[in-house]
């Protein structure tokens, strides 16, 4: 009887601790140069986990900014880098967007992430140093 019962809580832990971490991965981009990335669709809450890496840091840059997609209206600034970096910016409007990457000498990936409402209750900016 006792194990019968060891079994099932431990396939009840299970289950809730895979249920506790759903971020799901929508979509990722990466690249070395300029351009405009395809279209993707998301629900709010979501994230982009961005990161930047180079052989020139402080003469590389990066610039990437968010666009509705096909409409191409700009929405927001992800990041201006001329430095190896990464961070990671939260959204909570959902639509069909794009992004737009101007790049100069350095590698970019860019990783469009859906959370849950709880997962982005915990969300903390990343804070620049001065």
């Amino acid at each position: 009887m006792n194990r019968f019962l060891v079994i099932f809580l431990v396939f009840t832990a299970t289950c809730f601790s895979s249920a506790a971490s759903s971020k799901e991965l929508i979509v990722e981009f990466k690249g070395s140069s300029s351009k405009s990335t395809g279209s993707f669709e998301v629900k709010a809450p979501w994230i982009v986990d961005w990161r930047v890496s180079g052989d020139y840091p402080g003469q590389m840059a990066v610039n990437v900014n968010l666009a509705t997609a096909p409409l191409n209206e700009h929405v927001g600034k992800i990041v201006t880098t001329k430095y190896v970096d990464n961070g990671v910016k939260l959204f909570t409007e959902g639509g069909k967007f794009m992004f737009k990457v101007d790049s100069s000498l350095a590698n970019w990936t860019l990783r469009v992430e859906q959370l849950t409402r709880e997962e982005a209750a915990t969300y903390k900016p990343k804070e620049k140093l001065q």
